[in-house]
């Protein structure tokens, strides 16, 4: 079912981009791959809805192969893994840069006698790097020192990845984005050093909002639609994903089945869109890229109950400070700032609020760490906030462990 489901939305987004894009498509594509495509540049602008599109199902095919290749058993972090690369290849990931990265990962595998298959989808998920391949290959030419730096940066990205899920405990869902972007910082630190790093840019599509509003619905609903036929057209059991906190791995093909994990997929998609549209920001690139990576984590740990504290703290972040709330920053935030969903899951309500808040801020700062090389920068910004988070989380509880002992023992006397 899940083969089934990850080659059809690829085959979906590929047949969309012919269709809009015409005759031009092959040159809107390769634009693509020769532009910079560090944070934020939306391919819709740069290259056309066409190229972008056909980016972005082709990526998710050739990722989806590489499951049939290995003889993977897809679950909800394949779908996960997927769909962010989908979404992401709207403006950012590209059919070149993201190769470099996920071979120096398999590389890695090799020479400490792995099988690859055990470090994959930190290769997926550490494509949030791709940028740099292009502004260190492609910036001028083609570099091939460029080329062995990035794969010497994809061969650190396991181990890394493995210490940095000890930091947050699970409790950031994007535990690669955190990651690369410890990398991306000590890189970009090093580039701006001899004066190399890219400069700040923001490329914003805001036209062809009619033709986008019907696809992206229509794409959320037909999803939604398959996950209720598999589950016999009724919402039974749905519910029963609200048990779990959304702590990494919580995948919820496993613990449930592929019906409800697809029946979340297509509803919290259906979220997204509507938030977007709601504070009137465009849908485009970036905003269904977010969209993309909040459904896909329908899949593997998000649900209604646990993004709703947070969505619900970034838009009072957003509403309070000096963004507007429907400015790019603050409506990407919302979208990914549910990395932080697990927070509100585990511990309640209120420290979700909390999360969602102080990551509305954080996340205004920290993209000037890496220059927007790292595409997973509310990942890097959640990762920060769960640090923070967690030990204060721990501290009140024991106070009001202490407290409620004191009373106890007064009251015994």
């Amino acid at each position: 079912m899940v083969y089934r489901f990850l080659f059809t939305i690829s085959f979906i987004f590929i047949v969309f981009g012919i269709a809009v894009g015409g005759f031009n498509i092959i040159e809107e594509l390769i634009h693509i791959i020769k532009s910079p495509d560090y944070l934020i540049t939306d391919y819709f602008e740069i290259a056309g809805l066409g190229g972008a599109f056909l980016n972005s199902g082709f990526l998710m095919l050739a990722f989806t192969f590489i499951f049939k290749l290995l003889k993977i058993n897809p679950t909800g972090v394949s779908v996960a893994a997927v769909m962010t690369i989908g979404g992401f290849a709207l403006f950012g990931k590209n059919i070149f840069n993201v190769w470099p990265i996920v071979a120096g990962v398999f590389l890695y595998s090799i020479v400490i006698g792995e099988n690859v298959r055990t470090y994959l989808y930190v290769s997926y998920f550490g494509t949030a790097l791709a940028p740099i391949t292009t502004h260190l290959v492609l910036d001028k030419g083609f570099d091939y020192i460029g080329l062995i730096i990035v794969l010497i940066i994809g061969f650190f990205l396991p181990p890394l990845g493995s210490f940095a899920l000890t930091l947050h405990r699970g409790y950031n869902l994007y535990n690669i984005g955190f990651t690369a972007g410890l990398l991306g910082m000590f890189i970009g630190g090093i580039l701006r050093a001899y004066d190399l790093h890219p400069e700040p840019r923001l490329i914003w599509h805001t036209e062809n909002q009619l033709l986008l509003s019907i696809f992206v619905y229509t794409f959320f609903y037909l999803i939604l639609l398959y996950g209720l036929k598999l589950n016999g057209w009724t919402f039974a059991k749905y519910k029963s994903i609200f048990k779990y906190s959304g702590k990494l791995l919580t995948d919820f093909v496993l613990l449930e089945n592929e019906a409800i994990a697809f029946m979340n997929v297509g509803i919290l998609g259906l979220i997204g869109t509507s938030y977007v549209l709601l504070v009137g920001a465009p849908l485009n690139g970036p905003t269904i890229g977010g969209i993309m990576t909040l459904a896909g984590f329908g899949a593997l740990g998000k649900h209604p109950k646990n993004i709703a504290p947070v969505f619900l703290g970034v838009m009072i972040g957003a509403l309070t400070n000096s963004q507007p709330v429907n400015s790019p920053i603050m409506v990407l935030a919302v979208l990914f700032g549910t990395t932080l969903a697990p927070i509100a899951g585990e511990f309640g309500f209120i420290w979700g609020i909390i999360a969602g808040y102080l990551h509305s801020a954080l996340v205004l700062n920290i993209g000037s760490l890496h220059f927007g090389m790292n595409l997973y920068n509310n990942g890097f910004s959640g990762g920060f906030v769960a640090l923070f988070l967690l030990p204060l989380i721990e501290a009140v509880k024991n106070i009001k462990n202490r407290i409620v002992e004191k009373w106890g023992e007064r009251n015994g006397n």
